[in-house]
């Protein structure tokens, strides 16, 4: 199927397609997903349909407690209801999403996956704020670039309508949420055609009526909780082969191989990486790089993170590998090992996959870059007869010594990309200008087109970095620009 190239960020991706699921979005902006929020907004207000023939109805409340309450409303009522957050604002809707899920009701958080405040407040990207929520009961997809977003967005407001379990559907904020990228987009027909009308139909019929009375929200004492509790089993047994089936629906459309968990690299690799969100593409580019000069390296990409289905994910490990570094972006003070790591190691041992010896590494925390130097070390030490249990990438840890050492790393981007970085001074024009430029060379050459942002958080005033790429191949360079062709500073 042929599809329309567009020049957008990964927050634009994420609201056109769920604007097609979408009847009510119950909203409170908070960066960096205000944007999406904002396009359905002005969707709304230009009267855009839906696949469903009507316009989104936008209410934004006081705070994203009363967003994530207007959700579970708005779902009771029988209205297929999406919302839009991030970092304080996901945790703030957390008791709203233990209902939502318990009460089996579908939906899709759509969420700029965003640093969670601790010792300081940090604005910019990492994992810490859906980590937070594996407790709700909401399945968890994850993507690593604004192309994925387009695709795979699709795939948690379909699962979710016929699975009946809600859905958080994540992508690294500001990395994937503000990088500006040439991307595939759907036809709303197509989307349409894929959507289990039976299931919206039942989803309706479930709704709150005073002419067919239900009892919700009831109160049970322990002689009957638990069992109760334990009746949603089934229903969470069936995700992963719903989420497959529509994995499948959309592979055919697009002539794509998403799976729960997809490996890239050598088929005979004895290295290999675990991570999910934009690290992939890094890795990949590594990867690429390690195995034309004879080294046996790969990755395992996470995409359906809850459920965890530890069958698919040793099913995509190579038989030949040796050692594993499973890649978090969060930091749990306390635990053995973040989320991730801890998920892998218990799917390995309940799976009976022996002999693989398994390491842990946070990285990119409140949006610390991670560039292709991070990955290299990774393999280096995962190489080695003796690696670290736990590390960290892309710091100097000289108080508990967890960091791996990095060296310069070769350029591994696309070759004859063309890289271009300018700094400014916020509000000084010079990141607009540079959107602009980069979505004229994407919407009107056949060139491949990237653009990242970098702000300083100070907003007007703080340092601006624009980091441009164009060339003729596709470009899968989530990181810095470290050697650019062209570098303007203006003030």
């Amino acid at each position: 199927m042929k599809r329309k190239m567009k020049t957008m960020d990964g927050n634009n991706a994420a609201a056109y397609v769920s604007y097609a699921f979408t009847e009510v979005a119950g909203i409170y902006p908070i960066t960096p997903s205000s944007p999406m929020a904002d396009y359905v907004d002005q969707w709304s207000a230009q009267g855009v349909k839906n696949i469903f023939g009507t316009t989104v109805k936008v209410e934004e409340m006081q705070s994203e407690a009363g967003a994530a309450g207007t959700v579970h409303g708005s779902l009771n009522a029988g209205a297929l209801t999406t919302t839009y957050t991030a970092s304080q604002g996901l945790l703030l809707m957390i008791p709203n999403m233990y209902k939502i899920a318990g009460e089996l009701l579908p939906c899709v958080f759509h969420v700029s996956a965003r640093c969670v405040a601790s010792h300081a407040l940090n604005i910019f990207g990492d994992h810490s704020d859906v980590y937070a929520c594996r407790q709700t009961g909401f399945a968890m997809l994850a993507e690593t670039n604004p192309q994925e977003v387009m695709d795979l967005a699709a795939v948690a407001h379909l699962a979710s309508i016929k699975s009946r379990v809600p859905f958080i559907n994540f992508f690294d904020g500001f990395r994937t949420s503000h990088e500006i990228q040439k991307i595939e987009t759907w036809d709303y027909e197509d989307l349409k055609e894929m959507c289990d009308m039976d299931a919206v139909k039942a989803f309706r019929a479930r709704a709150l009526n005073p002419e067919n009375p239900t009892m919700r929200g009831s109160h049970e004492n322990g002689d009957i909780f638990f069992q109760h509790r334990e009746a949603c089993n089934s229903y969470y047994n069936a995700v992963p082969a719903i989420v497959e089936e529509y994995m499948g629906k959309v592979n055919a459309k697009l002539g794509t191989d998403y799976k729960l968990f997809n490996y890239y690299g050598a088929p005979d690799a004895e290295r290999v990486i675990v991570a999910m969100g934009s690290i992939c593409d890094v890795a990949e580019e590594v990867i690429d790089y390690l195995n034309k000069k004879g080294e046996k390296v790969g990755i395992v990409k996470v995409r359906l993170f809850r459920p965890f289905s530890a069958e698919k994910l040793v099913e995509a490990i190579p038989a030949t590998v040796k050692t594993i570094a499973v890649l978090d972006r969060t930091k749990e003070p306390g635990s053995l090992g973040e989320p991730l790591y801890l998920d892998v190691v218990a799917a390995l041992n309940t799976t009976g996959r022996n002999g693989i010896k398994v390491i842990g590494g946070r990285y990119g925390l409140g949006s610390k870059d991670t560039p292709p130097a991070s990955v290299f070390a990774v393999y280096a030490e995962l190489a080695k007869a003796d690696p670290k249990p736990q590390f960290t990438l892309g710091i100097v840890d000289d108080v508990t010594n967890l960091s791996l050492a990095e060296e310069d790393a070769p350029n591994t981007a696309a070759e004859g990309t063309i890289e271009c970085k300018f700094w400014g001074l916020g509000g000084d024009g010079t990141v607009g200008a540079n959107k602009d430029s980069i979505k004229i060379i994407g919407d009107h050459t056949d060139k491949y087109v990237q653009a990242y942002f970098q702000y300083d958080s100070k907003k007007t005033g703080g340092i601006t970095i624009s980091h441009l790429r164009f060339g003729d191949k596709p470009i899968k360079s989530p990181y810095y620009i470290n050697k650019a062709d062209f570098v303007a500073c203006h003030n």
